[in-house]
């Protein structure tokens, strides 16, 4: 459990599993991804995190603001073999009732910190597609730098259902850079 200024970043609990399901269903929050999770969905990829977490101490928290929401999303650390060997993103998703209010930028900042220091990462990356303009915002804010040489067509896109999701591009932090900004010699 990670305390930021705002937010609490923990382990999921049963409590999430309804509003995860809803914020997964809603097509605000879904629209650059390949549709709408059932709550079937849902509740597999949570016990993918929480597989993840308990196999590698690390993964996606449940965000939640102190004081106040229990859930806003997730924010967090997740493997991405399948565009690059080794490689591991930041990523968050946050129901749309909390978007603008920063909580995204506080928790990947969060989430930087901890794969730099605690599980020990050289890079960490996060990709989108294109017009997901809150998405490469966010990533700009916590530092991350566009690497358009490492731009890609996702290997998990349907392009025929979904060709408008297919390109993606990619931001990239490596830990000496992070460094140096966060410990400045």
């Amino acid at each position: 459990m990670i305390h930021t200024e705002r937010l609490l970043l923990r382990r999921w609990a049963d409590k999430d599993r309804e509003p995860f399901a809803a914020m997964n269903a809603d097509p605000v929050v879904m629209e650059h991804m390949q549709g709408l999770m059932s709550r079937e969905r849902s509740d597999d990829f949570l016990d993918r995190i929480e597989a993840h977490w308990e196999q590698h101490g690390w993964g996606l928290w449940a965000v939640e603001v102190r004081g106040g929401a229990p859930f806003v999303g997730y924010v967090g650390l997740w493997p991405a073999e399948y565009v690059a060997p080794g490689m591991v993103e930041v990523g968050w998703r946050l129901a749309s009732e909390h978007w603008g209010r920063g909580y995204a930028t506080e928790a990947g900042r969060e989430a930087l910190r901890f794969g730099f220091t605690e599980v020990g990462l050289d890079e960490i990356v996060s990709f989108t597609v294109p017009q997901n303009e809150r998405s490469w915002r966010v990533m700009e804010r916590i530092g991350l730098v566009r690497d358009p040489s490492g731009d890609f067509d996702h290997p998990r896109v349907d392009p025929v259902r979904y060709p408008e999701l297919v390109h993606h591009v990619l931001y990239r932090l490596g830990c000496e850079k992070w460094r140096r900004w966060h410990f400045p010699e």
